[in-house]
């Protein structure tokens, strides 16, 4: 076990530095000057260089990289161009938007998995099990900006259920905040959830038609029993590892969902931030979702070979 996390372990900080070079690469080669947009287009030359010098940004790109990363490992983010505040008092407060909205979807999403999943494989040809992965593909190509219209359109204007938009924040109520993140989480877990069910259903036939499946049929077990004691484990496997990388995708899809909804999560700060062209905070936010992404696929490798110990040995 100690062999398999330390690879991984080194696999995941050779990544986080791998995304941070490229993240810096990036945002320097994109055209752009954040002192000139700052000042606006009738700043002078001198008053452009000035503000360049005032913001660090005539030194060396290396001796920049190093500054933010060893900053990062001090917990300090630097300040934005555009606000004059800390970096992380603006990602601080985004930070508790958008993380609850993701887990919300991703729960979302688990939950239709499995229903839809387990139901369309215990139906296995039959009429539910067609409607079912009928409408899972309806899911996958519905894009989620999209869909997130539709419920405003139903759900906040025709019902008058929830809030088209915005959030109250979490000094308001537990339970208002998460009705403002309800529609936003539906949204973003619809085409996941989708995926999901799709790869559950056919991970369960998968293992359904093992020998030692049907010997537990051979012996009188119950397709139930057979399925909540010998089936599901082995057929998770391959849901875990894609629900990791689906939740990445959760991350990442809040950038759009959050602008149709007009919540102040990470997704609306980087975009404000690109407008800006306020580096700083786009580097640190963009190199934060990587980070995320990254560290949930190292808990999934982690839980995939406790889930299946075979893996820890193949894999040493």
């Amino acid at each position: 076990m100690s062999i398999f996390f330390a690879k991984r372990l080194l696999t995941f900080i050779a990544t986080l530095i791998s995304a941070s070079m490229v993240i810096f690469l990036v945002m320097e080669i994109l055209p752009g000057d954040p002192a000139l947009v700052i000042l606006g287009i009738d700043a002078t030359d001198e008053m452009v260089a000035a503000l360049t010098r005032e913001l660090g940004l005539d030194r060396p790109a290396p001796v920049r990289y190093w500054e933010w990363v060893s900053g990062l490992f001090r917990g300090e983010m630097g300040n934005s161009y555009a606000y004059k505040v800390p970096v992380w008092e603006l990602v601080e407060y985004s930070l508790w938007i958008t993380i609850p909205l993701a887990i919300l979807a991703m729960f979302f999403s688990i939950i239709l998995a499995l229903v839809i999943g387990l139901y369309a494989a215990a139906n296995h040809n039959k009429i539910q099990d067609v409607t079912l992965m009928g409408f899972s593909q309806l899911g996958i190509s519905v894009p989620n900006f999209w869909l997130a219209i539709l419920l405003i359109l139903y759900f906040s204007i025709q019902l008058n259920w929830f809030p088209a938009g915005g959030f109250p924040g979490w000094d308001e109520g537990i339970f208002k905040s998460l009705k403002s993140l309800l529609l936003p989480a539906l949204a973003l877990a619809t085409v996941v959830g989708a995926i999901l069910a799709r790869i559950t259903r056919s991970s369960v036939l998968e293992v359904f038609r093992e020998d030692y499946v049907r010997t537990a049929r051979a012996k009188g077990l119950s397709q139930r029993a057979t399925l909540w004691g010998h089936v599901l484990r082995n057929a998770l496997i391959p849901v875990l590892t894609v629900s990791g990388i689906q939740f990445a995708t959760l991350l990442t899809g809040t950038v759009v969902v959050e602008n149709v909804f007009h919540i102040p999560g990470l997704g609306s700060l980087v975009l404000k931030a690109i407008n800006n062209r306020d580096t700083i905070v786009v580097e640190n936010v963009v190199l934060l979702l990587a980070t995320m992404v990254i560290t949930v696929n190292f808990v999934v490798d982690i839980l995939y070979a406790v889930i299946d110990p075979r893996l820890k040995a193949h894999d040493i």
